[in-house]
This record gives C-alpha cells, sequence and structure tokens, in this order.
C-alpha cells in the first residue's frame, strides 16, 4: 500500500501552531479538535466584522457581476493614473515587493485548501463545481500550472522561502483555510461561503500583477488567477452557482444563510495584501536581516576592523545596537547613501570579484540592502505613495519562458517507481469509490504538488469526467 502523511502532533496552538501542524497532513483527533477550537473562535471574531453580501442568495449573481464591473472602472483608473504620471500604489521598490511575496507565503502555498473536503462528494453534482474549482487550483495535476507549485518556484527564484518564522498573523488565513480541508462535513455552510468571498475577483491582484510585471518580478501566479477567477466562466461563476444549487439542500434556512455569511466574513481576518505591503518598512527590514545576522556573526570578525572606535564585534554583540551601527556606516563613509550600491565599500564587500563577505546575504537579503543604499535617507512611505496616487484620480503581462504542458514522470515498465505502483494498484481496486478514495488521501494540501499527488489529480479528473 501507499504510505500516507503521518498523524501531526497534537499540541497545535496559535494560527501558526495550527497551520503547521495541518499543512504536515491529515490531523489525528486532538489536532483536529485544535483545529475546531481555533475556527470557532475565528468564526465568532467574523461575525463581528460587515460584509457586503446582498439580503438575499437570489440577488447573488447580479451582485457578483456588479462587483466585477466594478473593479474594472478603478482597475481603468488605475491604468489612467499611471499613464499621467503616478507612480506605483503597491510597491516602492523590488524589495518591497519580495517582502510582501514572502509573507502572503503561508496562504499562497496552501491555495484551494478549502475545498479539499469535498472531493469525497465526487458523485454529487451538486458539488461539481467546487470539486472542479479545487483541481484547478491543483493545476488539473499538470506541474506547471499547479498553484502551490507555481508559487513554490517564485519563492525559490528570489530566496523568499525563508517564511516558517513569520509572526502569527500571517498564518490565519492558511490556518483557516487548512482547518476548513480537514472538517468539511461540519463546516460545509462556511466553506461555501468562504469559498464566495476568496473567489470574487479583487483590485488588489490586477494592481500586483501589474507592478510585479514593471519590477521584473514573473508576475504568472497572479495573472492566471485574473483568468481563472473571471466572473463569466471562471471561479467566481463556480462559486455562486454551487452556493445556488447547494442552498436548497438545507431547505433554505436562514441559519444556514446566516453560517454563509459567517464564512464569508472569514476572508477579512488575519493580515491581507494591503496590510501586508503597508507593513513594509525598509529600514526596519534591513535591521531585521542584520540583527538575525548578529547571531552567528558576533564573533566572527578580527579586532582589525573598527566603526567609531568599536570593533565589528562589539556591534554585532547586542541586535540593539545594529541601527546606530548602520548610521556609523554611514559617517564613516563606508555607505554612500543615494548612490548606486557599487560606490559604498560595504557593498563591494558583499558583491564584488573578490568580496571578503560573499555568500553572507542570500539575494532577498541583497535586494533590500541594495534598496536601502540607493534609496535617499528618508524614503515616502506607503502611505503618502498611497495618497499620491489617490489625488490622480492591466494588460496582463505575459509569462516568459517556454511552453506549459503535460510532463510523463515515469517510465511504463518500471515497476519500482511510486508513480508506476500507483497504476498498478488503481487498476487492482475492486471499485471506483475505492479508486477514488484513495486518489484523495494523495491530493491533501500537503500533497497534491508533489509527484504522487500530481498523478493523482491527473486520475482523479479523468475518473471524474
Amino acid at each position: 500500500m501507499l504510505q500516507l502523511a503521518l498523524a501531526v502532533p497534537a499540541a497545535a496552538t496559535g494560527a501558526a501552531g495550527i497551520y503547521h501542524a495541518l499543512h504536515a497532513g491529515p490531523p489525528d483527533a486532538a489536532t483536529l479538535d485544535s483545529a475546531r477550537g481555533f475556527l470557532a473562535q475565528r468564526l465568532q471574531a467574523a461575525r463581528q466584522l460587515r460584509h457586503d453580501l446582498p439580503a438575499s442568495p437570489a440577488q447573488l449573481a447580479s451582485w457578483s457581476a456588479g462587483r466585477a464591473f466594478t473593479v474594472g472602472i478603478e482597475y481603468q483608473a488605475y491604468l489612467q493614473a499611471r499613464r499621467e504620471g503616478a507612480p506605483r500604489r503597491y510597491f516602492g521598490n523590488q524589495s518591497h515587493a519580495l517582502y510582501f511575496l514572502r509573507h502572503v507565503a503561508p496562504t499562497k502555498l496552501v491555495d484551494g485548501a478549502w475545498l479539499y473536503g469535498l472531493l469525497a462528494r465526487w458523485d454529487d453534482p451538486d458539488f461539481r463545481s467546487l470539486i472542479q474549482t479545487y483541481l484547478e487550483e491543483l493545476g488539473d495535476g499538470v506541474p506547471e500550472k499547479n498553484h502551490v507549485l507555481l508559487y513554490k518556484k517564485l519563492l525559490a527564484a528570489h530566496d523568499c522561502d525563508d517564511w516558517q518564522q513569520l509572526p502569527d498573523t500571517y498564518f490565519e488565513q492558511g490556518a483557516i483555510q487548512l482547518a476548513l480541508a480537514y472538517d468539511a462535513e461540519r463546516y460545509l455552510p462556511e466553506i461555501i461561503g468562504y469559498n464566495l468571498g476568496y473567489e470574487q475577483l479583487p483590485l488588489h491582484l490586477l494592481i500586483t500583477a501589474y507592478e510585479l510585471n514593471e519590477l521584473g518580478i514573473d508576475p504568472y501566479y497572479f495573472t492566471l488567477h485574473v483568468t481563472v477567477d473571471n466572473g463569466s466562466t471562471g471561479h467566481a461563476h463556480k462559486a455562486v452557482q454551487a452556493l445556488l444549487q447547494l442552498l436548497s439542500r438545507f431547505g433554505d434556512h436562514p441559519a444556514t444563510w446566516q453560517r454563509i455569511q459567517d464564512g464569508y466574513r472569514l476572508n477579512d481576518l488575519g493580515a491581507c495584501t494591503t496590510s501586508v505591503i503597508e507593513g513594509f518598512d525598509l529600514q526596519a527590514e534591513l535591521v531585521d536581516i542584520l540583527a538575525a545576522k548578529s547571531h552567528t556573526g558576533c564573533n566572527m570578525h578580527s579586532d582589525y576592523c573598527r566603526l567609531a572606535g568599536r570593533s565589528i564585534n562589539e556591534w554585532l554583540s547586542d541586535a540593539a545596537q545594529i541601527p546606530d551601527m548602520l548610521t556609523e556606516l554611514e559617517n564613516a563613509g563606508w555607505i554612500q547613501r543615494g548612490q548606486a550600491p557599487e560606490h559604498s565599500r560595504f557593498w563591494r564587500l558583499i558583491q564584488s570579484e573578490r568580496a571578503e563577505m560573499f555568500g553572507v546575504f542570500n539575494a532577498y537579503e541583497q535586494q533590500v540592502l541594495r534598496d536601502w543604499i540607493v534609496s535617499p535617507a528618508r524614503v515616502p512611505s506607503y502611505r503618502a505613495r498611497q495618497r499620491t496616487l489617490d489625488t490622480l484620480g492591466l494588460h496582463h503581462a505575459r509569462r516568459q519562458g517556454g511552453p506549459r504542458g503535460i510532463v510523463r514522470h515515469h517510465g511504463a515498465d518500471d515497476d519500482t517507481n511510486p508513480l508506476r505502483r500507483l497504476e498498478q494498484q488503481i487498476a487492482t481496486l475492486g471499485s471506483k469509490q475505492a479508486a477514488m478514495q484513495l486518489l484523495q488521501g494523495l491530493m491533501t494540501p500537503a500533497q497534491h504538488h508533489r509527484p504522487l499527488g500530481l498523478m493523482a489529480t491527473r486520475m482523479y479528473r479523468q475518473l471524474i469526467d
């Protein structure tokens, strides 16, 4: 038999704890109980929030279409402002954009997870559109279209895949999605409502894709969502369709509509796109990077190198001194703010033919340092740039690279290959129900982007069609 993910530890607390426990694989009873407690608290918090849903489910189609139309108008206004000289609304520089990619990683790396538990309903026509949405989040098993794989590659390309120790708020949305994933029978109305909210096309998605492309960062993960979530045939349409189909099964009871609204409002908890963007401070990010490195670097320097009468070891012995050390590096001329990085002696220690500090900073950390050096001493804040743009009143970049298609992962005659063994095992099962159950176990949020999960997704898609 194929080995599925092991049960996770039981002591999961807080959003990050719940996230890491559930992201390891299907939960044991204790972890599931912790996830239910977490989700109950989050639902209680969500009920205190306002929402923009129509009074009646019958108005959902026109409500969704109206939202999409408004987003389109607002996006065109954004583009016109940019043509008239307005600055980027979101990202002041490339390190700001990379900071964003890293801080939303916990959510993006469980993309679509809230729908996982519905795979067991494969033979129920009313769940067909929701299952199709999940399969499309998984790229239908094609590696180049699997959303999690796409985001993992994007993070790796910029050395931004060190996100596991981020503060709790950045894990809240991902923990909510995973808690819903493994408790679909209990929280079906909330899942329907959450899906409705998550799949509506937001303005920030269009602007993010546009500005990432400007900064030389591949926007394909985001432009893919612009098309797949469209309100005509995409996930936004399917979300409304599924809700209306399933609502009648609950007897159109007001309590069910209330639970759907609660699930919808779960989308507004934790860190969001704009709050993550607004939370970026270039100086603070650089200080955090240097403070983290001070723990390993505080005893690695000789006493020959001194700054303001103190050795580098002394400066690094206390992370609280990092801001003052940066000031002294400027005062001593080691860093020339507002000029090309190559003019700064400190930068040449990191990037030059004989860089004494080569390898100390990864690509993301170097980008933060580079942007800090070239920026003037006082960098306009996100809020200041937002006000500038707002007073002024996407086309979607085509992804660079080769064609994307289905890739064969194994030879047909390799009986020792796990993919081949999966094919053989499915062929020997006595029923379609047994086959779908086995495949579902390989399509968890923790495993669907791995080779077995991708193949299981392709087979599930074939069997359901």
